[in-house]
Order: structure tokens, then sequence, then C-alpha cells
């Protein structure tokens, strides 16, 4: 199952963020799972929930790259760190694009049930991030 579990969290990376393919959130997470960690306090709720915020941020970051650095398992949890470079060419975070490349590390931590993603904690720097972009 770790496995298995491992191969979901790679594939999430690669097709959602990487490819930008927006019909794998549909198939790889729970339809009531929840997101933390994406901004403001309550979690993302279901495919949807999520969708918007990918929208958002792949329009903010169109040319965004996400290297997966680390996968390790435990039974239904699996944990990631990852490094995501990007572009900042569209005002999908609520200000305008500055241009900038920028780089952020980060990591999820995943439930999976049934083969899918079921509930997930993201640790990143998004204040710092937002910070380097709105420098002048």
């Amino acid at each position: 199952m770790s496995e298995a579990n491992k191969e979901l969290a790679r594939r999430w990376f690669e097709e959602v963020w990487n490819q930008r393919k927006e019909s794998a959130i549909e198939s790889m997470l729970t339809p009531d799972c929840r997101a933390h960690g994406l901004g403001g306090d309550a979690p993302l709720i279901g495919p949807e929930g999520f969708k918007t915020f990918h929208r958002s941020f792949c329009g903010a970051f169109p040319d965004l790259h996400v290297t997966v650095d680390d996968v390790v398992a435990e039974g239904d949890r699996v944990a990631i760190r990852w490094t995501a470079t990007m572009t900042h060419l569209g005002a999908g975070l609520g200000f305008p694009a500055s241009g900038k490349k920028v780089s952020m590390d980060g990591s999820t931590f995943v439930v999976i049930k049934g083969g899918k993603i079921d509930e997930g904690w993201n640790h990143m720097d998004i204040t710092g991030l937002f910070a380097k972009l709105q420098a002048r």
C-alpha cells in the first residue's frame, strides 16, 4: 500500500501542478477531501474547492514547476518535501503581476483513502512569497 500511495503523491504533483491537468484533481481527491494551509484558516473542501485555488495559483504562476525532493510513506500517510520554481506573471493572487522569478520550499502531508487523497496539510512560507513578489 505504501508504494502505491507514494506513486499517487508523485502523480499529484506531476499532473495537477506541473501539467496543470484540472481533471486530475477530480480523479485523485475524495469528494469530501480537506486541504489545509492553502490560504486562510479554513480548509478547502472537495475537488471544486481545490480547483478554485488551483486556477488562481496557476493563473498567477503559469510556468510553475514543482520538483518532488523526498517522499516517505507509512500505511495510509505520505509525507512529501518539494521545491517550486515559478514566475509571477498573472494577477491570480489578488495583486498585479510582478514578473519576478521566485522559488519556494514546502512540504505536504496527506492521508490516502480508497486510492485517493482524503486530507492534506500543506506547509510553505506564503507570507514570505508574497513579500518577495510585492517588494520594490
